[in-house]
């Protein structure tokens, strides 16, 4: 059976902790970066979900990586600090999984 893990900020982790998943808290960019590549190549772990403020820092070539990647799956977790518009949001995840567009209406 895959692991679900999450990434994110000392903050958030207590919550996740709380829900059952693995938590690997980190404090800074840096860190991610220098975790990243050795979480990707577990065999264990099928599912990564990553703060959005540690995504956005990671490099092209990891992003690419990350693209091409089966599995892992790489999930990015919407950022508490910012205001969420949440059907632009669902959106994006749509098109980054399928590769196409679809727009949400209510």
């Amino acid at each position: 059976m895959y692991k679900f893990i999450v990434v994110t900020d000392p903050e958030s982790a207590p919550g996740f902790r709380l829900a059952g998943v693995d938590v690997m808290e980190i404090q800074n960019s840096e860190e991610v970066r220098a975790m990243l590549p050795s979480l990707l190549l577990k065999d264990d772990t099928g599912i990564i979900a990553i703060n959005e403020d540690f995504m956005m820092s990671l490099d092209e070539k990891m992003m690419e990586k990350i693209e091409r990647s089966y599995r892992p799956i790489i999930i990015p977790i919407p950022s508490h600090s910012k205001k969420l518009d949440r059907t632009s949001y669902i959106e994006g995840l749509l098109r980054r999984a399928i590769g196409y567009n679809i727009v949400l209406r209510k």
